[in-house]
């Protein structure tokens, strides 16, 4: 996993350091006082999904399709507001029945930014250091969340570190995790809105996802050239990179959809 992430996530270095520090400390203490939960926060694009998947290939055999990895979305599994009830006792059922079939379970969150707020406060009795809940012992479980909130909060002070002619290596990872809880907690849309699990201090690692800049989205060029099997030539890596949207207006840094849309571009030049 950590040769994997070297080799294949760009420009992502607390991403790395952080993940590998959590995951290795979780699976190297046979007895964990409780599950492992990680919230990963970023703007489209810049890695989010792509490590989440990884983690779980790395974990669970099979990857996503096994059938002890849990993965749910707003819009397909809580879509319709005034049903809140409902599904906050269907996810509470569904992590019980599972956690009671296999400890060793995990359960991805996508799109926590479109997550109804209060619904995700059900799980708080299964993410807590105590021994056991409803008769299942859990601690082994790894609860991921992922969202795009607080991304414009990482983006700023990145942006500031730049103008301040710092390395993005340079950036307190302390600094952002307070500037994205407060970002989450505080926002209305947010699924973490005045959530128990920021309040109760129950994520063990909240993972940053910085923008992503112009070298970074062409060694995703790159990458991809290479697993479609085409020829890299630099001139077309130059092209895809450059019909990428940039931000702030006038400097263009970063990349405002990070690597996501690299994949469809490059069509275009073949």
């Amino acid at each position: 996993l950590e040769c994997d992430l070297a080799m294949n996530l760009v420009g992502q270095p607390l991403v790395r350091q952080q993940v590998m520090k959590g995951v290795r400390e979780f699976l190297e203490n046979r007895n964990p006082v409780k599950p492992l939960v990680m919230s990963f926060h970023g703007s489209t694009g810049t890695g989010k999904t792509y490590v989440s998947s990884m983690l779980i290939r790395y974990l669970f055999q099979g990857g996503l399709q096994s059938p002890y990895v849990h993965q749910f979305s707003p819009m397909l599994h809580f879509p319709h507001a005034e049903r809140i009830e409902q599904y906050k006792e269907s996810l509470k059922r569904w992590i019980q029945g599972n956690l009671t079939n296999c400890g060793r379970s995990a359960f991805l969150f996508d799109e926590m930014d479109k997550m109804h707020p209060g619904l995700i406060d059900v799980i708080i009795p299964f993410l807590g250091p105590s021994w056991v809940v409803y008769g299942t012992n859990y601690r082994k479980a790894i609860f991921i969340f992922v969202s795009n909130a607080g991304g414009e909060q990482i983006n700023d002070m990145t942006l500031d570190l730049w103008h301040a002619r710092k390395d993005r290596e340079e950036i307190s990872l302390q600094d952002l995790e307070q500037a994205i809880s407060k970002a989450v907690f505080e926002n209305p849309q947010s699924g973490f809105w005045k959530s128990g699990i920021i309040n109760e201090h129950l994520i063990d690692f909240v993972v940053p996802f910085l923008p992503l800049k112009r070298h970074h989205v062409k060694q995703c060029v790159v990458s991809e050239l290479v697993q479609q099997g085409l020829e890299v030539r630099p001139g077309v890596v130059q092209e895809v990179a450059d019909s990428i949207p940039y931000f702030p207006e006038e400097e263009k840094i970063f990349s405002s959809t990070g690597c996501k849309t690299v994949a469809s571009r490059i069509s275009f030049f073949f």
